[in-house]
């Protein structure tokens, strides 16, 4: 269920989505208000699970990750032991960004993070000597063109 939300909330948490690292005086300047009713409306949303937590975003290439993989799996394997495996899996491994259950003709799909194609082959011999999985495919991204966090607001 969403929560209700005006249009200062709004404002508040666009802010905080371009940079959650300015101040309270800041935003408040940049939606029109004051310090302490931003301060407020952040704890609400805090407390009320909206803002689930706060970060830095890296360069994943200045820091010599410069492969990225979306990695396809279909698996004939839907109890729940493979599944509780599966996960405990991808939550062990840094390199796993995001994955994602899907619906259709491949059961995931996750964005792995990696130095090289020799990392990815590691990461990939790793995960399947301790998952059975049918099939994998790994697409090699050639260019990002587009990566934000940002919800539309």
């Amino acid at each position: 269920m969403a929560t209700r939300l005006d249009e200062l909330d709004r404002k508040i948490l666009v802010e905080l989505q371009r940079d959650a690292g300015q101040s309270l005086d800041e935003i408040a300047r940049r939606v029109g208000s004051s310090k302490t009713p931003v301060w407020n409306r952040v704890k609400k949303m805090r407390e009320g699970g909206v803002i689930r937590q706060q970060t830095v975003l890296l360069d994943a290439e200045a820091l010599g990750f410069e492969a990225c993989f979306f990695v396809l799996i279909r698996t004939s394997e839907h109890e729940a032991e493979w599944q509780a495996a599966f996960l405990k899996a991808l939550r062990d491994r840094p390199e796993v960004q995001e994955a994602h259950r899907l619906a259709g003709d491949i059961d995931y799909i996750l964005k792995v993070r990696v130095q090289n194609a020799r990392a990815y082959d590691a990461f990939y011999q790793a995960l399947i000597s301790e998952v059975k999985v049918h099939n994998v495919t790994a697409l090699l991204s050639m260019e990002e063109i587009k990566s934000t966090v940002a919800l539309p607001l």
